[in-house]
């Protein structure tokens, strides 16, 4: 007997009542094929230059997605088991990708109720056409078949790019990134597609691994003798203004607590001082890393590079998945964060500043209806970004909307960020957040909160308009 293809309900995601369910189908039509807008997400740049390909399914789905990775490890795989290549070169990695697929594929009924079920759902059956749900029988012929796809020509990353209707996408990139990549993009064309973001956390904690690397290498970068706090001041507001002229819109700071508080001129030249010459313990870096908070939105007055905060997670929370293969392997655990009080001094010298722009994320949605709320709903410098990381969820989407909009309405957020390395997920992302604010805009709807040509607009808006908006350039 036949099996039935795999195909995905046109109404996954949205509401259950039938009513309601009618209304957020009319207003997800709306904004189904908007162009997407990624202004914060992981993709490297380089890679587009290239027009590279994927690679094999293992390459796509499994090795670089550390949502996809962390499940497995939790259930006893070790990382150099699915493809994760450990920092001594000497140490076992596999390199069978079919074996790699196989060991996801068996175990797929993990991802049940996730959203990575969710949007490898969507990139399976969607983009790649698949018909088989992945499992132990099938894991071979699904891979046989995305193998088959993803060496056509029409899969490789640009062709994509287009088909995925992607308007605008924003890279991450190192404080010293010589931005080749992106010029060359630029004289392809590409220069308003694909823009970079300057992310300085590597120099704003002097207690971490690599601090002194990160300063010779922005003393490079920059042409600027960092050998002393100014300096080092000048040297960062130079690689701004490269980000600047290869088009970049924003910088990205992933501190570790909100705290912007500027220390005295003297002090934060002693710390510096003291962290060239040797180690500094971490209650004196989190102190200079909140002081650097506070010197970049003043940076930003004179350069308009909008400022995004999204603090609270902590990082490689396994010293020994951090020394076996480095950061950024799936162990970043988020932690409690206040905002109230840490984001004070910045918002009492800029947030009323016309020229200052403040985008904050946060993945403690405890904060979001007490602090982060009112603050957005309040600042006219500062946007409540989407739900991020843990929270990019169906339910997370759900509850930031929920909680957030009494207070500081729609358009006081960012609209949608995907935050992602994987780049055949973003349709699937924005799909998913497109489809859950259809759902909170039928209730509204439904309960004669707000007609319907006012929702598509506002969904329309959240697609699409806002984040726009939040990005421009102001001259």
């Amino acid at each position: 007997m036949a099996m039935t293809p795999w195909t995905l309900h046109e109404d996954r995601a949205l509401p259950t009542e039938p009513g309601q369910r009618g209304i957020a189908r009319e207003i997800y039509r709306a904004i189904a094929d908007l162009p997407i807008i990624s202004m914060h997400g992981h993709i490297d740049a380089g890679a587009i230059r290239r027009n590279e390909s994927f690679g094999d399914p293992a390459e796509l789905f499994i090795i670089p997605d550390h949502y996809l990775v962390r499940m497995l490890v939790s259930q006893g795989y070790q990382h150099h088991e699915l493809g994760v290549r450990p920092l001594d070169d000497g140490a076992p990695v596999e390199t069978d990708h079919r074996l790699i697929w196989r060991r996801f594929a068996e175990n797929w009924k993990l991802y049940r109720g996730t959203p990575t079920r969710y949007w490898l759902e969507h990139e399976l059956v969607e983009i790649f056409g698949v018909t088989t749900r992945p499992s132990a029988e099938t894991a071979d012929e699904i891979y046989d078949q995305l193998a088959e796809t993803l060496a056509r020509p029409e899969f490789r990353i640009r062709a994509l790019f287009d088909r995925f209707n992607i308007q605008m996408l924003s890279t991450t990139d190192a404080p010293a990134a010589d931005l080749a990549d992106h010029a060359a993009l630029a004289a392809e064309g590409w220069g308003e597609r694909v823009v970079p973001t300057f992310r300085p956390d590597v120099l704003f904690y002097p207690d971490r691994t690599g601090w002194r690397a990160g300063i010779d290498a922005l003393a490079q970068a920059s042409g600027v003798d960092v050998h002393d706090y100014p300096s080092f001041l000048d040297a960062i507001r130079q690689r701004r203004l490269a980000f600047v002229a290869a088009g970049a819109l924003a910088t990205d700071h992933g501190h570790l607590t909100a705290n912007t508080t500027p220390l005295a001129r003297v002090e934060a030249e002693r710390t510096f001082a003291a962290a060239m010459s040797g180690p500094v313990d971490a209650v004196r870096a989190e102190a200079f890393a909140g002081n650097m908070l506070f010197e970049s939105a003043r940076m930003s007055l004179d350069d308009g590079l909008v400022m995004q905060l999204h603090p609270g997670v902590q990082r490689d929370h396994s010293a020994a998945v951090l020394a076996g293969y480095g950061p950024d392997n799936g162990f970043d655990i988020p932690r409690q964060v206040e905002f109230t009080r840490a984001l004070r001094p910045l918002l009492e010298a800029f947030g009323l500043d016309p020229r200052f722009r403040l985008i904050l994320f946060t993945i403690d949605e405890t904060v979001y209806s007490r602090e982060l709320a009112p603050i957005a709903g309040a600042y006219p410098s500062v946007k409540l970004g989407a739900p991020w990381w843990f929270l990019d969820s169906p339910g997370g989407m759900a509850r930031f909307r929920e909680l957030t909009t009494e207070t500081a309405g729609f358009y006081n957020t960012s609209g949608f960020v995907d935050d992602t390395r994987a780049f055949a997920s973003i349709p699937a992302r924005h799909d998913l957040a497109r489809r859950v604010d259809a759902g909170f805009l039928s209730k509204l709807v439904a309960e004669h909160r707000l007609g319907l040509d006012e929702a598509v607009e506002t969904a329309i808006d959240l697609t699409h308009t806002l984040p726009l908006a939040s990005y421009a350039r102001r001259d």
